[in-house]
Parts: structure tokens; sequence; C-alpha cells
């Protein structure tokens, strides 16, 4: 079995590229949808990405405790599709506040992201893994938007050296930055 991690910046097209990677690989196709609509602008991005999905795809929509979603759900899919690591990480936020200990919260997104890494390595199916780099930009200015942007980070890297293949999404352009042969 096959595991890609897709990252890049904001609309730079790591979506549409999961998409046709999965219609390459073939279906049956689990659709992991991390998204809240929290408010009318992202219920609009969620239904334009509802879609462009293919209708025979099966999708599950979950913000947090994915892996343990996808092993109830997967059900004879071929092909896993996690659309986004970069909300998954917001969601496991959002059950913290401000006063939390960053280690609290470090435990719980490395937990969130072991658990996926060994759901990868439990199942039949291909998996791939949409994530944001937010990395490559300014420092945030303030204490809890640095701690996101490290702890992402943390978690993409948990990812990459767990994942067969990488691609850095540059203007709709896929880069290739790790095949393992």
């Amino acid at each position: 079995m096959k595991s890609i991690l897709l990252t890049g910046g904001a609309r730079s097209g790591k979506s549409r590229l999961a998409q046709e990677l999965a219609l390459k690989f073939g279906g049956p196709v689990l659709f992991v949808a991390t998204a809240e609509a929290g408010d009318e602008e992202m219920k609009q991005r969620i239904e334009s990405h509802r879609k462009s999905r293919p209708s025979g795809w099966t999708t599950l929509e979950v913000t947090t405790h994915i892996s343990k979603s996808i092993m109830k759900n997967i059900g004879d899919a071929k092909t896993v599709i996690i659309d986004c690591i970069t909300l998954l990480v917001s969601n496991v936020f959002q059950h913290f506040d401000e006063n939390t200990k960053p280690s609290r919260v470090e435990k719980a997104v490395v937990a969130e992201i072991k658990e996926l890494c060994d759901c990868i390595d439990h199942s039949n199916a291909d998996f791939i893994i949409v994530t944001n780099e937010v990395g490559m930009g300014i420092i945030p200015g303030d204490r809890i938007s640095r701690l996101y942007r490290d702890l992402l980070g943390k978690a993409n890297q948990m990812l990459a050296e767990h994942v067969d293949e990488i691609y850095l999404m540059v203007s709709g352009i896929p880069l290739d930055v790790k095949k393992r042969t």
C-alpha cells in the first residue's frame, strides 16, 4: 500500500491533486473531511469541495480522532483521502483554551498523528493526505498562533517521516520531495 503527503500553501492545488491521484489509484474511495462549517464562507467552501468529488465516493466528516472513524468506516475502500491535517490540528486546538499548557496541546496533536500513522500501517488502502505548509511565512504575532504553526509543523514532520511519497504543491504544480523506492 502507498501513502502520499501533499503539502503546500493555501489554494495551491493540493485537494485537486489528491482527487486526481485517487481516481488514478481506483476505488472505492473514502474521503475524510476534517472541516467544520463555522461560518457562511466556510459552508460555501465545504459545499464547493463536496460538488468537486465524484458521487460514488464515500464521505466521512470527522473533526478529531479520525483514525478510529476511518477504521470503523473504511469498508472496502482501496483509497483514503484525508483533507486536511491543517484543519485536524486546528480542531484539536479547539478542545483547549488559551490558558492550557502548550505541552498538553502538543500531546493531543502528537497522539492524533501517531494514531493516524498506525491506521495507515494497519489498513489495506492507499492513503493520500493533504496538509498546508505554514512555516514558510512570517512569524505569527501571538503565542497561540505560533504554537499552532509549530504543532502543525511537528504533525507534518511526523507524517513526512512515515509516508512513502511527498509532493510540495506550488501554483498547481507538484514538486517531488520524497519517494521511497
